[in-house]
């Protein structure tokens, strides 16, 4: 998916914000939606943190259920497409759709080449077999992983392109933000393909990634602070205004 067709998907120029929301409950995921909707998001991610995703599918389904035309993505933590895309087609046999998946992992070796992408072969393969075709973001030198070398940032990216809408990447760690020049490097090596970051999008950074980044996944950044859980309703206008500035002077 290229820049352009990524930013049509979600009917905004400047950067997309996707708030991630860590649910706890209906009620808790609930909430923070009707907050994301309310300041105007392109949609949101949900994640279940806290426990197994079996336990997260009904908490899927109500809030599918309570916003019928939101655009609905979500993560399943730790679990990559192999696993994840039957479930989400089976969800949408059930009349529960889910419009995006996000990977922690998208399984690239950037040691090999487009040929050696067993894994990632493996995942593209299913998720045509399963009959999903929601949008897939998978993670790419990502946080919590398997370390990739800085050198191999490029490669990595660059063979990312091949199994993804949009590749995305991140910081070390939750809340922590990437370096510019990792970025730089991933724009360098997927060109006009679509990023995402999915760690450490503040309203006070977001504006030094704007140029190379596509999507915000963004959570802690625009949560109330030291709470996991719950978004500020004024950190996320904050950010939506920035991007939406961005937008207008593109």
């Amino acid at each position: 998916m290229d820049r352009a067709q990524f930013h049509k998907l979600f009917k905004s120029v400047g950067p997309v914000v996707l708030p991630v929301i860590h649910v706890i409950d209906n009620a808790q995921a609930e909430r923070n939606v009707r907050i994301a909707i309310g300041e105007g998001t392109a949609g949101v991610f949900l994640i279940n943190h806290d426990f197994p995703y079996p336990q997260f599918l009904p908490i899927i389904r109500h809030v599918r259920e309570r916003f019928p035309g939101l655009w609905l993505g979500v993560n399943f933590l730790a679990v990559t497409g192999k696993e994840a895309f039957p479930v989400l087609a089976n969800l949408e046999r059930e009349g529960t759709p889910v419009d995006g998946y996000w990977a922690d992992d998208a399984r690239i070796d950037e040691l090999s080449n487009v040929d050696g992408q067993v894994e990632a072969k493996e995942i593209a393969s299913i998720k045509d077999a399963c009959g999903w075709r929601g949008f897939y973001t998978g993670g790419t030198c990502f946080k919590k992983q398997r370390e990739v070398a800085p050198e191999h940032y490029a490669d990595a990216a660059r063979l990312a392109t091949g199994f993804m809408d949009a590749v995305c990447t991140s910081g070390v760690a939750t809340g922590k933000a990437a370096d510019l020049d990792k970025i730089t490097t991933f724009r360098k090596a997927i060109g006009n393909h679509a990023l995402t970051i999915a760690s450490g999008i503040t309203p006070e950074n977001a504006d030094q990634y704007a140029d190379d980044i596509d999507g915000f996944l963004v959570a802690t950044g625009i949560n109330h602070p030291g709470d996991f859980y719950n978004i500020e309703p004024a950190r996320l206008a904050r950010l939506m205004k920035l991007t939406r500035d961005r937008g207008a002077n593109a």
